[in-house]
């Protein structure tokens, strides 16, 4: 029977156990690579950076895990943090947001003629604020509650709540074309 994430980590504390941590980078590293190349922009190198960065600061900080979330949820926290600080560091923004139009993206008179509706998608989810994306991601790719999706980003559930209607609203918008 598999330790649960909780055994793993008394496991890493305790005994330092490195294989044991070595299971929990196993069990969560692809949730934390999609999440950070879904913010980077596909940039994969600066996800597979980001992603190491955040497991080494995991490990290291790992005492201060209090359980009251689950530990995918602390690692994406994490994850957000680091990718908010090389974003300040870089001086970047997050998204592009001269793209942002109030017609769909590749919009024509036969909106069902796009070689490929999925590039569309990605067009209107980038013309989102980037706390709108941010929680969109969270919420329905990472599969987090909106309360574990707050928490990562920091948040009042509230305003996380409204980033998410926001969003949905937006994208709504864009996309009734396809409808």
């Amino acid at each position: 029977m598999p330790l649960s994430d909780a055994d793993l980590i008394a496991r890493v504390l305790v005994f330092d156990d490195r294989h044991a941590f070595s299971e929990l980078v196993k069990r969560n590293q692809s949730s934390l690579r999609g999440f950070l190349r879904g913010l980077s922009k596909g940039d994969h190198a600066l996800a597979d950076d980001l992603a190491q960065e955040t497991l080494i600061e995991a490990y290291r900080s790992l005492r201060q895990f209090e359980g009251a979330a689950k530990f995918n949820t602390w690692l994406l926290g994490i994850a957000y943090n680091r990718f908010r600080g090389n974003l300040r560091r870089r001086r970047e923004e997050p998204v592009d947001m001269s793209k942002e139009s109030d017609q769909p993206p590749n919009a024509s008179s036969n909106p069902h003629s796009s070689q490929d509706i999925g590039q569309d998608l990605d067009a209107a989810l980038a013309t989102l604020r980037p706390e709108e994306q941010i929680a969109l991601r969270l919420c329905y790719r990472e599969g987090l509650s909106h309360e574990e999706a707050a928490n990562v980003i920091g948040c009042p559930l509230g305003t996380l709540k409204t980033h998410i209607l926001r969003a949905k609203a937006r994208l709504r918008s864009f996309l009734d074309a396809y409808a």
